[in-house]
Order: C-alpha cells, then sequence, then structure tokens
C-alpha cells in the first residue's frame, strides 16, 4: 500500500517509526483499552512488514525457515527448552 514511500524513506527512518511504535504499544500493554491494544499491535505488524519488504524479506518464508518445524531450540511444536533459556 505504501511502498513507494516506504522504500523513499529508506530502512533506517522506517526502524524509527517502528520503535515508535513499540513504544505505543508498551504503552497500551500498561493501560491500554482492549481497542487500543489491537489497534497499536496491528501498527507495529505493519511496520515490521514494511520493514521486512524495503530490505527485501520473505517474512512468511522467514517464519516458516526459523519457526516452521516448532522451536529452533529444541525442535519441539510445544516449546520444552528449560525457563532459563531463551525463548
Amino acid at each position: 500500500m505504501y511502498y513507494d514511500k516506504d522504500v523513499a524513506r529508506g530502512a533506517e527512518a522506517t526502524f524509527l517509526w517502528f520503535t515508535e511504535e513499540i513504544g505505543e504499544l508498551a504503552a497500551a500493554i500498561r493501560n491500554g483499552s482492549p481497542d487500543e491494544l489491537r489497534g497499536e499491535f496491528a501498527d507495529v505488524l505493519a511496520w515490521l512488514v514494511t520493514l521486512a519488504n524495503i530490505k527485501n524479506v520473505d517474512l512468511t518464508q522467514a517464519l516458516i525457515d526459523k519457526y516452521g518445524t516448532g522451536c529452533p531450540g529444541c525442535k519441539k511444536l510445544i516449546c520444552q527448552c528449560p525457563d532459563s533459556e531463551k525463548p
């Protein structure tokens, strides 16, 4: 929808917008209404997808490659990694 504007803005400036939206999501998580939460989650996702598009990353394929067979750590569909480890 905004590809030409996004490419003109560039990845660095777009990343700044993305981080601003993450901050707004943090505030909504802390004390936002359900509607505010939905809106902020949507904004964060939209800016993340925008960054992927600008950088020519197929986000769907990236998710499949990393998580398509389960947890990258323990390889289980339902993570069984110890709580002390990421994820």
